[in-house]
């Protein structure tokens, strides 16, 4: 059984990776739900109270979960990566928030980071060029999307959802190639900044390794059926 079906076909995983995932990506864009409330949200928990949240912040949790089940669904129709795929997974993470299609159309500027991105109209081009060597690399995977996640937060083609959409598109090519999804936690936050601000291939591609090789163990010796 491939990674993907493993994931689709165990319910406590599924929601356990889901709820995990999208309540640390949120977490390092600043969102304050904790673990529990973003379960809440996301499997209907009535029996828990959320009080005190902004909207954004309930509309955040939900698009995640949304949006990675359309990276599951891409890949389980063996569909294209392509420009139309990024986009549609961008358009998800903003839904009820900005609400934006498309690339920017505005300049945009990272926060705690020197690098500025391109102006907006040169972003069609970058991304045409981005997906057509991303589909022709063949080097060492962990290398692969380390290097693609740091050109395309450098890019920023979108106006807002840049790193959940990038990190979103590291567990795509893991997932593609029946590996581990990783978990980047709010607590590494710094320590994954200092990798995209320094260009730092080499060393994120060894700890995207370090974090596949921990998920793995963890479904292994928490979720596998018996």
């Amino acid at each position: 059984m491939n990674t993907l079906n493993f994931i689709l076909n165990n319910k406590n995983y599924l929601e356990d990776l889901i709820t995990r995932s999208t309540y640390h990506s949120n977490a390092i864009e600043g969102n304050t739900l904790t673990y529990a409330e973003t379960y809440a949200i996301l499997y209907n928990d009535n029996s828990f109270k959320i009080e005190g949240k902004e909207p954004r912040e309930i509309y955040e949790a939900i698009n995640h979960k949304k949006a990675l089940e359309l990276v599951f669904n891409n890949l389980q129709n063996n569909e294209e990566f392509d420009e139309k795929f990024i986009k549609k997974l961008n358009e998800t993470i903003n839904r009820d928030i900005k609400d934006t299609k498309g690339y920017r159309t505005v300049q945009v500027f990272i926060q705690g980071s020197e690098h500025i991105p391109l102006e907006p109209e040169k972003v069609p081009n970058l991304m045409m060029y981005y997906i057509y060597n991303y589909n022709h690399d063949e080097e060492d995977i962990f290398t692969k999307v380390a290097k693609y996640h740091i050109d395309f937060e450098k890019i920023h083609p979108f106006e807002d959802g840049n790193g959940r959409t990038g990190r979103l598109l590291i567990n795509y090519e893991l997932l593609k190639n029946s590996l581990p999804p990783v978990v980047i936690a709010k607590e590494d936050r710094v320590k994954y900044f200092e990798f995209l601000r320094n260009n730092d291939c080499n060393g994120l591609a060894e700890w995207l390794k370090e974090l596949s090789m921990k998920e793995e163990r963890m479904r292994k010796f928490g979720y596998e059926k018996k």
